[in-house]
């Protein structure tokens, strides 16, 4: 393996939501919807899926972006949208 490899992503705090992601995903859970977060590298534009379905939802949410912080950002506010308020 080489040196590039073994090295650890650095945390920056401006970053945006990518550093919540996982706890928001925890907290929809928690509130009996589905989410699901997938790269797929093969597509040429917007890489990054963010899907949420079933609990509280009127509608799936399925949001397609060119980053993490994009599809998580805009999930955020589409569930707003719907009336949940996911607590950051």
């Amino acid at each position: 393996m080489d040196e590039a490899k073994r090295r650890r992503a650095k945390t920056n705090p401006d970053s945006g939501v990518e550093d919540v992601t996982v706890l928001v995903m925890e907290w929809l859970g928690e509130q009996g919807m589905h989410a699901l977060l997938r790269v797929d590298p093969e597509r040429e534009r917007n890489q990054w899926t963010f899907f949420v379905a079933q609990g509280p939802l009127t509608d799936p949410v399925r949001i397609d972006g060119s980053s993490v912080n994009d599809c998580v950002g805009r999930v955020l506010a589409r569930l707003k949208d719907q009336g949940i308020s996911v607590p950051l």
